[in-house]
């Protein structure tokens, strides 16, 4: 089942060239970066490394979202280590992406960690989007 906006709140815009050996700057300016693929050597970034950051950007996110409703303070210091693998699925005739996020709650406890992270991932656009077509591993660091 597709899953429909309500309303759109933001909408992020960007031109890209040349695939994974090209460049891609969004509408506004702030990102203007050059594309290289992965384990190539070459200058620049990955669509799998910019999926990193912005899936643990996302998430933490939700968790400041989430936290006061729970009764829970997102730490100041809160960080995820994310990884993002790529790889062939379905015997090499497709590929696919897995998540790995490592989550650091500083100062709370295992009860309390447990309760912003599940409820975080009910909410992140990224874990809603990914839910059920991808492995996605939340481990609380």
């Amino acid at each position: 089942m597709t899953t429909k906006l309500d309303k759109v709140l933001y909408t992020a815009e960007a031109h890209t060239v040349g695939g994974r050996d090209g460049a891609g700057k969004s509408s506004d300016g702030a990102i203007d970066v050059k594309l290289s693929s992965p384990g190539s050597g070459k200058p620049g970034t990955n669509p799998e490394q910019l999926f990193a950051v912005g899936y643990a950007a996302c998430f933490i996110g939700a968790m400041k979202a989430v936290g006061p409703k729970i009764g829970v303070k997102v730490p100041e210091d809160v960080a995820i280590d994310s990884s993002v693998s790529l790889g062939p699925t379905n015997g090499g005739a497709a590929y696919g992406i897995a998540v790995k996020l490592a989550i650091t709650l500083p100062g709370l406890d295992i009860d309390a960690k447990q309760k912003l992270v599940d409820a975080a991932h009910q909410v992140c656009p990224y874990s809603n989007a990914t839910r059920g077509n991808i492995d996605v591993d939340l481990t609380i660091a």
